[in-house]
Order: C-alpha cells, then structure tokens, then sequence
C-alpha cells in the first residue's frame, strides 16, 4: 500500500453543462484513448468515474473507462478485441457487462439499464458519478440529478436510501469518496449510512478491503477512517477494541514535520492506518493477503509492548535481545511505528534506519549457516539457528566486526554450549 500523491488539482467545471462537457473531454484527452471514440457506436455514453474525475482534472494518464451502450456489450467488447486488440473479459452475462484490457487500459462496457440514458443513471449511488458524456454529443453533459453542482460546492449526495442498498458496499464508498475528495456528506446521506451500516456485513470481504485500503492510501484518510469508526461502520471486524492507536497523528503534513520524507510516509501510513482500525484477524475475516495480515498484526503488538506514553523511552530501554526482535520485525515497517513518537527519538531512529548497514536497524548474521557447518563441521539443528541468532545480536550491538571474529565467537559459544554455561 501507498499513498496516493497529494494534488492540487482543482474544479475546472464551469457553469453550465455545455462548456462543462466541453472541459470534461478536454481533459478526457481521447485522442489517447486505445482505441477511437469512432469505434463506439452512436447512442454509447462514458459514465461514473471518469466523467467525474474529468470535471474534477485529477484524471490520471489511463484512466478506467466506463461506458454504457443500448444493447450488446458484450459482443461489442469482443469486437473491439478482434479489430483493435487486448483482451475481453466478461464481467456479469447476465446483465450484460464485460471489459476490454488493452495497452495498460481497462473499458468497461455494459448495456444500458432502462429506456434511458437518464435511466440508467437513476440507479447509481452518487450524484457526482450519476453524469454521463454522449460520445456522439460532445457538447452535452447528461446531468439529471445536480452532480455538476454538488462538485462545485463540494457536497457527496446519495441519489436514494434505496440505491445505497441496492449494493451496501455504496455506503463505504460513500465515506472513502468523501475523504479522497475533501466534500462533506449531505446530512440525510450521513443518515442513511450510519442507519444502514450493518448492511455492510453481507458485502464479501474482498471488497471492503479494497474500499478500506482506498482510504488507507488517501492523504486525508485518516479522517475518513475515523468518521468509520465513529459511525461503527467496522464494529463487525473489529475483535480487540475500537483502534490500536490514534489517528488524528496520522496525516502526511504530520509524518513531514517528524522528519519522514515522502518516499517514507507514502509507505508508512498506509500501513500504520489500518493497524489503527484493524487487527490480523479482522484482516483475516476481509480476506487479506497473509502478508499484510502479519505486517499489521506485528506493528500492533509493538505499539501495544511499548505503549501510548513515551514509546521511545521504552524502546530505548529494551533488553538486547527485545531491541533485536524489534528490528528484525519491523525492519522495512519502521517508519509506521516511529509515526506515534516525539521529532527527536523519529530523526535520531530514522538516520540509522537509512543506513542498510547498520546491523542493528537492519540485522542479519554476520556468516550463514552453510559457512558455518563447513567451517565447524555442524549439522542443519535447532543449535545452528540458535547459534546464528546470537551472532546477528553480536553483531548489531557491536561486537562482532568481520567473518573471522564470527567464527571465533561461534567456536566460544559451541564451547560454552557443551560445557553447559551460559553464553
């Protein structure tokens, strides 16, 4: 996970629908499109995210292309495949939905839902995705239900209770596109979520994740994460509490003024968010990745040994073999843990989190296994790894400075081993 840049990007949405549209495929750019707008035929329109996006200008180089035909769309991507290229997936038969993946590109194509194009968009979630573009209209923004106005004044409006639960997911959304784009959310749509927030509990886990790791990578995510938690939207995934931790310190401007450059905090507050909201087995019930399962269940056990009051002075103060632990868990996740402390303990703890050498910030045995039992005749056992483990804790503490001071530190260990003291 990663944060998202931070733009400043603004509204380029004028007043009326005319130059709106006209603004909008300024910035659609589908002179770049994969394949030529020509290719579609007259009565399809692009709809959702990228006609918001486009009135937004935070489109990105490919952007996700949503369009909506009459009828076809699913013979109308295999087409577009056999004259133009890439590859047809087919999304839902049923309702006539599939994807083309052309040359870094994904359009979704599906057959329009009513009579209408003003149909269709009524049953969509939002008011500033329920606006579509007539390809064969360049100079005609289809907008029935006000979202150029509620992009200008910044405002996230549900179209119905009903379209919410149509498909619950709706009400996650509602929240992580509200905190990706700074709007507030109308009051009756704040209702409706909080009403509805046990619906989300039959959404499959795979899609709240990714809605949650939307918001994780969001640079004012945190208060998006934080509205869900006030509203008890991840109460059903939540087995030890409401948070591990704060997250009010969790923002970009904070993690700048600790010292953390971008490369570093785009990196860590991803990750030190969801420790904030989740723990590995809430994780585990959304279906997470087994690695990031670990990744937050590790930070949030350190956050919890070393506590909410000067964390630092208790990891300064921890025993050789603790401290050790420590960096070998969080080797490439440091910067999500410092994220809590004070700008001293972060700057002194980052400097030598950035060398690779420092074998204390990040460990490894000075001589591997295999030297080992060439040079001392050992066998693959539980005493090799005991072994090898005590000289990576020599060397990060200094004590250990090349392979022959190694080997002679293993051959004192062995020694101590078999007369039965202590090492």
């Amino acid at each position: 996970m990663h944060i998202s840049s931070v733009s400043a990007d603004g509204l380029i949405v004028p007043g009326s629908g005319g130059s709106a549209a006209a603004a909008a495929w300024g910035a659609l750019r589908a002179e770049d499109w994969p394949l030529p707008v020509s290719a579609f035929p007259g009565d399809a329109a692009l709809v959702g995210g990228a006609v918001r996006d486009a009135l937004l200008n935070r489109l990105g180089p490919a952007p996700d292309l949503d369009l909506v035909v009459a009828e076809g769309a699913i013979e109308l991507c295999k087409a577009l495949s056999k004259r133009y290229g890439g590859s047809p997936v087919v999304l839902d038969a049923e309702r006539d939905i599939a994807r083309l993946v052309i040359r870094g590109w994904s359009v979704d194509l599906a057959r329009r839902e009513g009579p209408s194009l003003e149909a269709d968009l009524q049953r969509r979630d939002y008011s500033i995705n329920a606006m579509a573009l007539p390809l064969a209209e360049r100079d005609r923004l289809v907008d029935p239900h006000g979202g150029l106005g509620h992009l200008q004044s910044g405002k996230m409006v549900a179209l119905a209770e009903a379209n919410l639960l149509d498909d619950a997911l709706r009400l996650l959304r509602g929240l992580r596109l509200a905190s990706e784009l700074g709007f507030q959310l109308e009051s009756q749509t704040a209702a409706w979520i909080q009403q509805h927030r046990q619906q989300l509990t039959g959404v499959a886990g795979e899609r709240i994740l990714a809605e949650l790791e939307k918001l994780c990578q969001s640079p004012e995510g945190h208060r998006g994460l934080q509205r869900c938690l006030d509203w008890g939207l991840l109460a059903p995934w939540q087995h030890n509490g409401p948070a591990s931790a704060a997250l009010e310190p969790l923002s970009w401007q904070q993690a700048e003024a600790l010292g953390l450059r971008a490369e570093e905090w785009r990196d860590a507050l991803p990750l030190a968010r969801m420790a904030a909201i989740l723990d590995g087995a809430g994780l585990q019930q959304l279906k997470s990745s087994r690695k990031l399962q670990q990744r937050v269940q590790r930070l949030r056990q350190w956050q919890q040994r070393l506590g909410h009051d000067a964390p630092e002075s208790r990891a300064d103060g921890l025993a050789e073999p603790e401290r050790l632990k420590l960096h070998r868990e969080l080797s490439g996740d440091l910067p999500a843990l410092l994220l809590h402390w004070g700008p001293d303990p972060v700057q002194r703890w980052l400097e030598r989190w950035r060398n690779p050498e420092d074998r204390l910030f990040h460990p490894q045995a000075p001589i591997n296994g295999d030297q080992l039992q060439r040079e001392l005749g050992l066998k693959a056992s539980p005493q090799l790894g005991s072994l090898l483990q005590f000289l990576m804790l020599e060397q990060a503490f200094g004590r250990l400075h090349d392979t022959a001071e190694a080997l002679e530190a293993a051959r004192r260990w062995l020694k101590r081993q078999e007369e039965g003291t202590p090492p």
